[in-house]
């Protein structure tokens, strides 16, 4: 088959949980032997320093395609899926996969010329603090138009499944994001960047957006006793004004680290070496940072939502989002707990999360 796949910022990139998606199932699905063409988002990064002037043409096989937008935040997404929907219908696709809610707009532009049509809702991107106005109606005109146009709706939650069907009554699958299970590294660049030893801290990694949360983590743990560190790992995503503000709650506390986004053999030593992976988030899709610390065996604290409840199956500490008395209270509890361990995390993770799994099980709904 030749696939299409848009929606997402671009690829080779851990820009956010849609880049990771698009890039683990497109390389996957060449290796399987489909033609994959993703189309990327001219434009430089802001988070992703590896991400170079010179536009990729190709990566591991997935035919690469730039497409013009602006940087302007509420008019990125809906300027770059109108062009990118263009391409792709010209390209003589036999299936298009739109991901997450604004690319979704211009998914009846394909079913006019009769082409398949697959749309991924990472989550209910409408609910994010970041968006304004326009931006906030744009992307419930995207989930709108999934809704009704595309072939199948692909969601990340049993609880977004129950969504769909009490707002419009449309029958979704299921198929949640996956990991490739990591190598344990020691801690050597951390200790060198951040003097930062095994066990001795506690890891947020995540975009720095309001719905993550990461204010009421700080909050939190001004308030107990501890020599541990605290490491917020993670860049803005057109959230600057947040950024500062989580910045200058930082200074107040020799504790806290703001390490700024990370990547490749940091990324991997700070995931394995922390005593306690915490999200606090008010609104998630399916978590792909939950799911890798997860998957290096690491000890978890998060927020009572749904999304998180569900991925976690009772494997983590829960706090009740937004309540950041009960999250310092559990902050406290899983640091005097040294028994307590995540290793059985790993194989929970082994057994549900595979995207070679998840790769056939997308693979099948183009095929029908």
């Amino acid at each position: 088959m030749k696939i299409a796949m848009l929606g997402h910022k671009r690829i080779p990139s851990r820009e956010g949980g849609v880049e990771i998606v698009v890039e683990e199932l497109a390389t996957r699905m060449v290796a399987m032997g489909h033609q994959v063409v993703a189309y990327n988002r001219k434009g430089n990064h802001v988070s992703d320093k590896s991400y170079t002037l010179q536009e990729r043409r190709e990566y591991k096989g997935v035919n690469i395609v730039n497409v013009f937008t602006l940087e302007k935040k509420g008019l990125n997404a809906l300027i770059y899926s109108f062009f990118a929907t263009i391409k792709a219908v010209f390209g003589k696709h036999d299936v298009i996969h739109y991901h997450a809610e604004g690319s979704c707009a211009m998914i009846w532009i394909p079913k006019l010329f009769g082409i398949r049509t697959v749309a991924t809702i990472h989550g209910l991107d409408w609910k994010r603090a970041k968006w304004g106005g326009f931006a906030t109606r744009y992307l419930l005109f995207g989930e709108k138009m999934a809704a009704k146009y595309a072939d199948e709706v692909v969601v990340l939650s049993k609880n977004m499944q129950k969504y769909f069907m009490d707002t419009y009554k449309r029958e979704t699958k299921y198929i949640p994001n996956g990991i490739s299970l990591p190598t344990i590294k020691s801690p050597k660049l951390i200790k060198e960047k951040y003097n930062l030893e095994k066990e001795e801290y506690i890891l947020f990694l995540a975009r720095i957006v309001p719905e993550k949360g990461v204010h009421y983590l700080i909050e939190a743990f001004k308030q107990i006793n501890t020599e541990k560190k605290l490491v917020i790992a993670g860049g803005s995503s057109h959230t600057l004004e947040y950024y500062k503000e989580i910045k200058a709650m930082a200074e107040t506390d020799s504790r806290i680290i703001l390490t700024g986004f990370v990547q490749d053999l940091l990324l991997e030593e700070l995931y394995s070496n922390c005593c306690l992976y915490v999200l606090p988030s008010d609104v998630e899709g399916m978590p792909i940072s939950l799911l890798e610390a997860m998957g290096y065996g690491r000890r978890c604290l998060v927020s009572d939502i749904p999304e998180n409840t569900e991925l976690v199956a009772g494997r983590a500490t829960v706090f009740k989002h937004g309540d950041i008395e009960d999250l310092k209270n559990k902050l406290v509890k899983c640091l005097e707990d040294k028994e307590e361990t995540g290793k059985e995390n790993i194989s929970y993770v082994k057994e549900n999360f595979n995207w070679n799994k998840i790769a056939e099980q997308t693979l099948s709904l183009y095929k029908k």
